[in-house]
């Protein structure tokens, strides 16, 4: 029973010291006077009944009523009850009164106070206030509500008698009891007591604050509450904050918030509000201003309805799916009409719940909400005492494991919060009272879960939770009706009202002590005890299953687990390596971890288990990789459960000497984490007193052996059994058995803090102590680490403070290691000792032993580690030495390294599965050639593959060591050096250097590499000193007897240097000297670079063909070796001129060879001899070429056939040369100038090309320059608009269609491929010269429309731009570390890279060049300094409409021509020296080829090559294993002596030079760079789509092979035969018994393992050829054959309407201009061989059914295999028929098959026409005439005279006679036009 009020006290007003209306409180009277014993007078009643201050008013309110709630010291509320009413104060009361208080300052109050705006009358506010303990506000308001009634309408009641009454009620607080009251005024009252008074009474107080602030809002406040932030509500009414404050804690439970909590707080009080501590807080809305300085402070608006939350708060909210869940859960209960809005039959009604019902529903909500949160809590209660009272603890991190909430953000707050930890002690203890709350966690958790998926259930089950709430207010709901009497209506306005009278005291106090005596003579109220065991509910396991947070873990890993253990036992040592690394991986999951502690369990016998060195090894391995996934915190126990098997598992180092694990895993953070050794020791106490109780009786023991029989949770539930059963008994045994009991359990805890303490010194102290470092140092040196527990303690903080002002090593000794963990162990031992109830002797008794103990186990230590040290180390894989090439000598040997995993999934067996062939154990080589890492898979599955990576030292293009990730293997060790080295190659090798190898080792690698990386010069590459003893570079040599051509370009070069340096004034007329006497080997070399030829207008040009050099007959080789190269034999190909005085030299050709440059004196980065124009002289070109960057003047690359339009290239133009180009033709002439006369000489250059044309001949021939194109000419309107129309307006004309292209605003593709280009693409009035240059350079320029050429504008990229896109794509396809999306990253980066972008601006320029050409016009591309995108464009604009340079010859010509004779400066874009380190790489070549793969891929028939020949140009162009892309121009390579290199010199095998060279003997052995889909089309000119869309990544970049690495040194990969040696074929290695065969992506080389057919066949028939014991054929002369045969039959099956032969349409010319699509079908023969049919037309495999399967089909042989591909000869065979020719010496005449090929410039000869091996070529370029002959002895005879003819050749002269004089004619003109056109 409790009293119903304790107090009532009168306030009223009192003035304050001005009387300007604003006052304070007075108490006027109080009762009872005397303070309650149980209950004190609360102080400060007076602020709270007039929060907003105490005033006076003009007019009379109407009485109020709230409740204010204080709170005591003892977190007890008192509820105060404030009614308040106004009387009327008279002024001369006020101003007497004032008078009393303050004589001092009389004279200004009465001023003030008479001041004239005030009224006669003022209206004070006087407060009726009822404190009680109960929260019943109804009750309280009646009470009040009649008191006042009394007074005001002066009933006949007395006031006191009333009053004494209500201070003497008194009612039951709980049990759901029913009590009518009567305060002795004809009243009658019901109240209702709450069945269980745990549960909060909450009216209507939660619906009303959902409807004020709606679901988001007070969720929000609801989930700030719980993660304790400061909560203040704003309203202008005190009863909605009461209210909303009640709700707020309404929705808490069962939590309770134990902050400051003030529903109201006074405007005197309002600096609480800055307050560090949480609360929830109301403020009258009047002070709203106040609260906007608050910066921590969740202001709620209850009027607004709304809820603001500072910046600098992050509320955490509830984790999903529970938040969406409660959402719609409340919205279900608040807006029940929202479910069926959208029917289109809405139900009639919708039975809508009563406010207080809602409010019930709402609660219930919340309530499901904490069942859900709080599910198995009891799973995880540590009891660590039971007497005298029970001491819990609660495991936080198993429950949050257990949860799947680790990462969670709300919830760990929640239980580290005040609220959890009061919940813990308040619903802890397993004997007590049950309310709703456990029972719904323990019985209707299932429940829950059935119902998640159904609105309907979950609304059931809500209604049915809200009606006990309901139910638990309301017991009666039938109440009978009260009876209060209420005062008459506006009885408040009254005039004349008498003032509130004062109370007799004594007769209150009379009715209160007679009330009093009467309490204590009755008997006391028995209350019934419902005290019982509280259920647990189901374990936590249930739950998780369902949310899926159990990792999916196969029965199969953890079946590998135990497996692996049991071998380890058994010592089966070579089982279980096999089965680790599985093991180890599967460590990763949950499930195995746990398993794996299972298993070694059942190994431990008697608490220690001793094993071998292997085993040991073993295991500390497995329990490490199960160490280094756990948190610190432990959440899943693993830790905890391998704590006692670190401390039993040992090996015997010597007698007496005994290592146990932990010493071997002591590097894991959670061993520094106080909490989990708390939870540890925490479980350990409650295991230790459940056996105390258990070994009671008999009865107990039963109970035990039940208890072993269930699974282990049943244990838990069994420590709360036996805790409850023992409160229970408590009270009934005697003082002994108590204190028995008590000491009992103190020993237990004491005993195991003592193990404890052990343990972690165990675990804490490091081996070998003498390094004074902790292992990890980490953790122990922390501050105050957060507590499991909630007990804070001063002997725990003291000792923790002092602790922590000693961070740091004070000295040097071993002791201070055994402080810290001396500390931490004390810090440890203070705070479980006191939360456990431990007597401070005890605790002084452990604080003297912990340091002995640690001194104790630092002595054992010492002697372990140095036993540990005396161990033979642990046997590692032997060193796998790579292969090297001939030459290449190693520099370092092989360092023992793991090759870590990089961002390359594949290697790993990432997610596209596979073995993980990495990390790999082996060693890392450095030779003078490569960097090499040999070693195999530290997987023992995957154990016998050898993983190979290398790359070319002279690609390595960034090296860096690496901080050490997490570890990434157990097989890794941690802290040794690593390094990153990434190569232009695309690979990357990531290195960590094994324990053995000191640092001093890994400096010298580095320095080595560095040093071969960039030598001081190129001579020093390994391309020179490869087969060379080691020398200086550039050693003086002694003079030779027979100077060779080495020595004398040497000395070339000295001339040149010493001819070059005199200069002279008299200028003679220069006068080329015929060609015969145009040698070019002796004469003189500029050497400056920088500055070539400044003087060179008044030089003499004698000084460059300097009269007094003759050059003599031995010397005539040297200008034959420059007329050799790749560039001169093109130009006579191209019949761009020859060098011979015949008669197919003519002056009327517009261009010749110019041989002005031959001493590189023009221009040091252009070849010797040039294409000019055939009207230009020498000494004009020396004038030009300044106008150009490095006097890179225009030069003719390449003739179109057909069109004769040319290509030329050249630098950009300097500024000069700009202006002068483009100069206005009207501007007045300032006088002829050096500059005029120059540009002058510029345009007669570029018109000389112009008249070279055919087309511009015959539209009028030689027009100067300036003779006109009217603008009438001009009107027409072609594909491109007027290109050039009238006046200079027209200056961008073309730029709007051709620049805009090409600088990509208009990004229109190219025409479709293969269709042939449009007509009227130009206009015929089109420029005959297009001039594709710089946008920036051309600024300005306004061409002339008279002129015939039109300069292109566009925008290209930097070479700087290239080197960036180069690095972020090598980044993209050879990523450095693993990303969480590889594919995502990779695409992702890719396109940051804008590699593919550049490649798609260099095609998009090609093909309009290409377009230009073929319709007619020239084009100049002079782009930068001419030598990188230039050439690029130049390049494949050749390639593109040239056949020719798409052969192998054809591609090195092209290579050789406009790259390396050209100059594009390989060493410098390389960075192949010292002085380029800086430049970085820059790889334009690479790009180039690029370009190349994606033109191949969309036109693969159209190329001999195959792909891996650019990939094999790609390695080796930045390889520098060959010489052929070492420096930057010829000029330098003859300087060199590289330029025309002795043949046959030397004896025995010799390393190549060339990669040509290898190329060609390569290709002789086997058909690697051979594409057998070659069937090219004559003169197609291709035109690729160069839309990003039709770009593919090339798979250089992307692939690897680790089974051999890069497979471009055919004699270093596995099973190959070397070709310099063996000429036999390659063999595939034995042909295995299984046909199926892994083909691992990363690992094998798929094209060797699996070859395709015919190169399959092409090896099986050499096979079969050697052991039928024929010399085998070369497989180049097998293909020719086959072809040749297929071709027959091809012919015959057309002319004999077979249907097979349709399948195979490869005759000559049988293909259509379009095909494009490859389609391949394999079929069955009748005969059962299967032929492949390739169909290569969309038309052609419509008609090609397999009909050879019918008897009427044609049996097809091998030969149909290959007959889908065309001859290479078919289509080149411009003209053919029989000749007589006459053999050679003493040879008879015999007739040959002749073929005049016009595109490889070759006349070859055969035995017949059927014949596919050609007998003899002659070579076109060699030819100087053909004459009329005559016959000979043995000729033919009846053949007419003048069918004979002779062809004479630089060798010999061939003699041929025809059947007629009209074939012989035919015959002449055909060879006369090849040499003319070509």
């Amino acid at each position: 029973m409790a009293r119903l009020a304790d107090y009532f006290v009168v306030v009223a007003f009192s003035p304050g010291k001005r009387g300007n209306g604003d006052g304070q409180g007075q108490i006027l009277q109080r009762f009872p006077e005397k303070d309650w014993e149980d209950n004190p007078f609360p102080q400060g009643i007076e602020l709270f009944c007039q929060p907003s201050g105490w005033q006076l008013f003009r007019e009379r309110k109407p009485p109020t009523f709230f409740i204010a709630v204080l709170t005591d010291i003892n977190s007890e509320r008192h509820y105060c009850a404030c009614f308040t009413f106004w009387e009327a104060v008279e002024r001369s009361q006020l101003q007497s009164r004032l008078r009393k208080e303050e004589e001092e300052e009389e004279e200004d109050e009465e001023e003030e106070v008479a001041a004239p705006v005030q009224p006669a009358q003022l209206f004070a506010p006087k407060s009726l206030v009822l404190v009680s303990r109960l929260d019943h506000a109804d009750v309280f308001r009646n009470c009040l509500g009649l008191v006042y009634t009394i007074y005001v309408d002066g009933l006949s009641t007395s006031l006191e008698t009333v009053i004494g009454n209500l201070l003497t009620c008194t009612i039951p607080i709980t049990g759901g009891s029913q009590r009518t009251i009567s305060l002795g005024a004809g009243d009658r009252q019901v109240i209702q007591t709450p069945i269980n008074d745990s549960l909060p009474i909450s009216n209507c107080s939660v619906a009303l604050l959902f409807r004020q602030l709606g679901i988001t809002n007070v969720l929000c406040l609801f989930c700030a509450a719980l993660t304790e932030h400061k909560i203040l509500f704003l309203s202008s009414s005190y009863q909605r904050l009461t209210d909303a404050c009640r709700a707020l804690l309404a929705l808490m439970f069962p939590l309770k918030y134990s902050f400051t909590y003030v529903p109201i707080l006074p405007a005197q009080l309002l600096e609480v509000l800055s307050t560090p501590t949480p609360f929830i807080i109301g403020v009258s809305s009047d002070f709203q201003s106040e609260t906007q300085e608050l910066l921590d402070v969740i202001i709620a608006d209850l009027d607004g309805g709304t809820v603001t939350v500072p910046e600098c708060i992050h509320i955490s909210l509830l984790p999903e799916p529970l938040l969406h869940r409660t959402r719609e859960a409340l919205s279900m209960v608040l807006d029940p009409g929202l479910e069926i809005a959208d029917l289109a039959f809405p139900p009639s009604t919708i039975s809508a719940s009563s406010l207080k019902m809602q409010d019930k529903e709402i609660r219930a909500v919340f309530l499901r909400l904490f069942a859900h949160l709080l599910q198995g809590y009891r799973w995880c209660l540590h009891i660590i005492r039971i007497h005298p009272e029970p001491v819990i603890r609660f495991h936080k991190a198993a429950f949050l494991g257990q949860r799947g909430l680790v990462e969670d953000d709300f919830l760990p707050k929640v239980l580290e919060g005040m609220a959890f930890a009061g919940f813990v002690t308040e619903r802890g203890p397993p004997y007590r009272e049950v309310d709703v709350f456990d029972e719904l966690v323990a019985n209707e958790a299932q429940r829950m879960q059935a119902d998640e998926g159904s609105k309907v259930r979950v609304l059931q089950h809500i209604k049915e939770l809200a009606e006990q709430l309901y139910k638990n207010e309301n017991p009666y709901p039938a109440v009978t009706m009260h009876k209060v009497q209420r005062p008459t209506e506006g009885s408040h306005l009254r005039l004349h009202q008498r003032p509130f009278p004062r109370l007799d005291e004594g007769t209150i106090q009379w009715i209160v002590d007679q009330a009093t005596a009467k309490l204590q003579t009755a008997p006391p109220v028995v209350r019934a005890e419902r005290k019982c065991l509280v259920p647990s509910g189901p374990p936590l396991g249930t739950l998780m299953e369902r949310n899926g947070l159990v990792l999916a873990n196969s029965a199969r890993r953890l079946e590998v687990v135990r497996n692996c253990i049991s071998y380890v036992f058994e010592s089966k040592m070579l089982e279980a390596k096999r089965l680790l690394p599985a093991v180890l991986r599967a460590m990763k999951s949950r499930p195995a971890r746990q398993c794996l502690t299972q298993e070694l369990n059942l190994h431990v016998q008697q608490n220690r288990a001793v094993l071998d060195h292997l085993q040991f090894d073993f295991v500390v391995r497995m329990m490490n990789c199960c160490l280094q996934d756990c948190s610190t915190a432990d959440e899943h126990g693993v830790a905890a459960a391998l704590l006692p098997l670190v401390t039993a598992f040992c090996r015997k180092l010597s007698p007496g000497i005994t290592q146990f694990a932990y010493s071997c895993v002591q590097e894991h953070l959670v061993w520094t984490n106080l909490q989990f050794w708390e939870a540890m020791f925490y479980g350990d106490v409650q295991n230790h007193i459940r056996a105390l109780y258990l070994e009671g009786t008999e009865e107990n023991y039963l109970e035990q052996q039940a208890g072993e029989g269930e699974p282990p949770e049943q244990e838990e539930g069994s420590i709360l059994e036996i805790a409850a059963l023992q409160c229970r008994l408590w009270p009934t045994m005697s003082p002994e058995k108590q204190r028995e009991l008590i000491q009992k359990e103190e020993s237990t805890v004491f005993s195991q803090a003592i193990h404890y303490a052990n343990r972690m010194s165990y675990l804490l102290l490091p081996l070998d102590t003498s390094k004074n470092r902790l292992p990890r140092s980490s953790g122990l040196g922390d501050a105050e680490s957060v507590s499991n527990s909630f007990i804070t303690n001063s002997i725990a903080g003291s000792v923790a403070d002092s602790y922590d002002t000693e961070s740091g090593f004070e000295d040097a000794e071993t002791s201070d290691v055994a402080n810290y963990v001396v500390r931490f162990i004390n810090r440890f031992v203070d705070k479980v000792c006191t939360e456990s109830g431990v007597t401070n002797e005890h605790l002084k008794g452990l604080h003297v032993m912990i340091p002995d103990i640690v001194q104790m186990h630092i002595e054992t230590l010492d002697a372990v580690h140095r036993e540990s040290k005396r161990l033979p180390p642990i046997q590692k894989p032997k060193l796998l030495r790579p292969s090297l090439l001939m030459g290449e000598e190693s520099v370092m040997d092989g360092l023992r390294v793991f090759l870590i995993p990089d961002g390359r999934e594949e290697g790993a067996g990432g997610s596209g599965g596979g073995p993980p062939l990495l990390p790999a154990e082996g060693a890392i080589f450095l030779t003078t050639y490569r960097i090499v890492f040999k070693g195999t898979p530290v997987d023992p599955l995957v154990g016998e593959q050898v993983v190979v990576r290398s790359f070319p030292v002279a690609s390595l293009t960034k090296e860096e060591k690496i901080t050490a990730q997490a570890p990434v293997d157990q097989f890794i060790p941690e802290g040794c050096a690593q390094l990153q080295l990434r190569s232009c190659t695309f690979q990357l090798l990531r290195i960590a250097f094994d324990e053995e190898v000191a640092s001093e080792s890994v400096e010298v690698f580095r320095k080595h590499l560095q040093k071969l990386r960039y030598p001081q010069h190129i001579a020093d590459t390994f391309a020179f000193t490869v087969g060379q003893a080691s020398k200086p570079a550039l050693q003086p040599k002694a003079k030779e007897k027979n100077p060779s051509l080495r020595t004398i370009s040497k000395n070339l070069v000295k001339n040149a240097k010493r001819t070059i340096g005199r200069q002279y004034i008299t200028r003679k007329k220069y006068t080329p000297p015929p060609w015969e006497h145009r040698g070019g080997g002796q004469q003189p070399f500029p050497e400056d670079n920088e500055d070539e030829i400044s003087v060179s207008e008044e030089m003499d040009r004698s000084t460059l063909t300097p009269a007094t050099l003759t050059i003599r007959p031995s010397d005539k080789m040297t200008m034959g070796q420059l007329v050799e190269r790749a560039c001169c034999r093109d130009y006579q190909r191209l019949g761009l001129g020859t060098l011979s005085n015949s008669l197919t030299r003519s002056k009327n050709e517009p261009f010749r060879i110019c041989t002005v440059n031959r001493m590189y004196a023009i221009c040091r980065s252009y070849p010797g001899l040039l294409i000019v124009p055939q009207s230009i002289q020498d000494n004009t070109i020396q004038r030009i070429s300044r106008c150009y960057r490095q006097n890179r003047f225009p030069v003719v690359s390449w003739r179109n056939s057909r069109t004769k339009a040319v290509l030329l290239r050249s630098g950009g133009l300097h500024g000069k040369g700009v202006a002068g180009l483009f100069k206005s033709p009207n501007a007045p002439a300032p006088g002829p100038s050096q500059a005029d006369s120059t540009s002058l000489e510029q345009e007669k250059y570029l018109q000389a090309v112009i008249n070279s044309m055919p087309h511009y001949v015959d539209a009028g021939g030689g027009r100067n320059t300036l003779s006109g194109f009217t603008s009438a000419h001009m009107s027409s309107s072609g594909k491109w608009g007027s290109i050039r129309a009238s006046g200079r307006t027209s200056s961008y004309a073309l730029n709007m269609e051709v620049g805009s292209r090409l600088a990509g605003k208009e990004l229109l593709g190219a025409p479709p491929n293969g269709s042939p280009s449009e007509a009227s693409f130009l206009r015929q009035h089109r420029a005959s010269l297009y001039i594709i240059g710089d946008k920036s350079q051309l600024r300005g320029v306004k061409p002339d429309p008279l002129q015939h050429w039109e300069v292109v504008p566009i925008e290209v990229f930097e070479a700087r731009q290239v080197k960036t896109s180069f690095k972020k794509l090598m980044k993209a396809c050879v990523p450095g570390n693993p990303s969480a999306e590889p594919s995502l990253a990779y695409l992702r980066s890719l396109e940051e890279s804008e590699w593919l972008t550049q490649i798609h601006k260099i095609l998009q320029i090609a093909v309009l060049v290409v377009e230009l050409l073929d319709t007619g016009s020239s084009v100049l591309v002079s782009l930068e300094d001419g030598w990188d995108i230039t050439t690029q464009v130049v390049s494949l604009v050749q390639l593109l409409s040239d056949p020719y340079y798409r052969t192998l010859e054809g591609f090195r010509l092209l290579v050789e021509k406009e790259w390396l004779s050209f100059g594009h400066r390989f060493s410098h874009r390389g960075a192949q020296t010292l002085a380029g380190q800086s430049g970085g790489f820059t790889p334009v070549f690479l790009q180039f080829l690029d370009c190349v793969h994606q033109i191949h891929l969309q036109f693969p028939m159209e190329f001999e090559f195959s792909q891996y020949y650019l990939k094999f140009l790609s390695y080796h162009s930045v390889s520098n294993r060959f010489r052929t892309f070492l420096l930057d121009s010829d000029y330098e390579r003859l300087e060199l002596g590289l330029l025309y290199e002795e043949k046959g010199e030397s004896k025995g095998p010799q390393p190549f030079r060339s990669v040509w060279e290898y190329v060609d003997r390569l290709n002789k052995k086997i058909p690697a760079f051979f594409n057998y889909m070659y069937a090219p089309e004559d003169s197609e000119v291709l035109r690729p789509y160069s839309n990003l869309s039709n770009l593919k990544v090339w798979d250089y970049y992307t692939q690897e092979t680790l089974s051999e690495g890069p497979s471009y040194d055919w004699e270093l990969v596995q099973g190959r035969p070397e070709p310099v040696e063996d000429p036999g074929p390659p063999d595939a290695g034995a042909p295995t018994p299984s046909r199926r065969r892994i083909v691992w992506p990363c690992y094998d080389n798929r094209s060797r393992v699996e070859p395709d057919a015919i190169s399959r066949l092409l090896e099986e028939l050499q096979n079969l050829e050697m052991e039928l014991g024929q010399i085998p054929g070369r497989w180049k002369d097998t293909w020719d054959k086959l072809k040749a045969s297929q071709r027959t039959e091809a012919h015959e099956d057309a002319g004999g309407g077979k249907g097979a032969s349709s399948a195979l349409l490869m005759a000559s010319g049988g293909l259509s201009h379009q095909r494009r699509s490859l389609g391949a079908y394999l079929q069955e023969s009748g005969v059962g061989s299967s032929a492949i049919n390739l169909s290569l037309d969309s038309d052609a495999s419509s008609a090609s059914a397999p009909s050879s399967g019918k008897p009427g089909g044609r049996r097809s042989n091998t030969s149909t295999l290959y007959s889908q591909f065309q001859p290479a000869e078919s289509e080149n065979r411009s003209y053919e028929g029989t000749l007589y020719k006459k053999g050679a010496f003493m040879k008879p005449w015999r007739p040959r098959w002749f073929v005049l090929d016009k595109t490889k410039h070759q006349l070859r000869y055969y035995d017949s026409r059927l014949d596919t091996e050609c007998k003899g070529v002659i070579d076109l370029a060699e030819v100087e005439s053909i004459t009329p002959g005559t016959p000979t002895m043995g000729a033919p005879k009846m053949v007419d005279e003048k069918a004979f003819f002779d062809v004479k050749t630089t060798k010999r002269v061939y003699n041929f006679c025809a059947q007629d004089v009209l074939l012989a004619q035919q015959w002449i003109d055909r060879i006369q036009g090849c040499l003319s056109d070509a």
